[in-house]
């Protein structure tokens, strides 16, 4: 298990230059936007405007906090990122181009490089004294300020550090209420 603080996320503006985001890791590693088998980052939106395109790429995106993200889709259909919502998953090939519901919108993205990796993205709420255990090789990030036990430690988590996590390594809970996680598994 590893421990990915916020404050050490790498940040960097969007490859299109239209935004931020802070890297939670990346691998190999360091490898850029060109060179990645998969990359787990959380972008910040600030205005509407265009992804970037990233041929050959699948995506997963998913809300972490604002009021809701518009998304325009190829073929002129829409979908919208809530808080709490589920994950949204497209081919880095789609022009997308987003629209904050009110005001800026900060979202989780896993991608990863097709025929190298597949992902899996889902958002759970853990209890006070569940626990969680993953199925595969992956990533927990918290969307919210967490006291978690992790081989018989208490840990400090704070909201968006993540955890690396090998199959079948779990945490439980500790703190006085639910928390918000996103589970994403790599293979």
């Amino acid at each position: 298990m590893k421990i990915a603080r916020r404050a050490d996320h790498k940040r960097m503006a969007w490859k299109n230059g239209k935004g931020l985001t802070e890297e939670v890791a990346a691998f190999p590693p360091g490898s850029d936007v060109d060179s990645f088998e998969w990359r787990l980052s959380i972008a910040h939106v600030a205005a509407d405007g265009p992804f970037s395109v990233f041929p050959g790429i699948d995506r997963t995106i998913a809300l972490l906090d604002g009021s809701g993200l518009v998304l325009n889709l190829p073929g002129g259909s829409v979908t919208e990122l809530l808080s709490g919502g589920t994950p949204f998953s497209f081919p880095g090939e789609w022009e997308i181009a987003s629209r904050n519901s009110a005001g800026p919108t900060i979202d989780l993205n896993i991608m990863t490089r097709r025929g190298c990796c597949t992902h899996a993205m889902r958002r759970l709420t853990l209890a006070p004294g569940e626990s969680f255990t993953t199925p595969a090789f992956g990533w927990v990030v918290f969307n919210t300020p967490a006291t978690i036990e992790a081989h018989g430690s208490a840990l400090s988590i704070d909201r968006f550090d993540a955890l690396s996590l090998t199959v079948s390594e779990s945490f439980v809970n500790h703190a006085e209420n639910p928390i918000e996680i996103l589970d994403v598994q790599i293979s």
